[in-house]
């Protein structure tokens, strides 16, 4: 049974470390220099693109396997 993905471990992973990211790129939290709000926009960027790739990837996965399925059934 599949998860919403929201409710994965992967999704709050990687919603802090976007969250984290975030605030540092907007200097809410204090850093030296603007090479660290640049490095935290960057990683929140790239968190984002990486959670996303990874539900995009399981999702193929799964309605391959769904396809499949459907036919090994229309075979039979």
């Amino acid at each position: 049974m599949e998860k919403p993905g929201f409710k994965t471990t992967e999704f709050w992973i990687s919603t802090g470390a976007a969250v984290v990211g975030g605030l540092v790129a907007s200097g809410a939290i204090p850093t030296e220099g603007p090479w660290m709000q640049v490095i935290g926009l960057v990683s929140a960027a790239l968190v984002a693109l990486g959670y996303t790739g990874a539900r995009l990837n399981l999702k193929k996965t799964e309605a391959e396997a769904a396809e499949y399925e459907y036919d090994e059934e229309e075979t039979k």
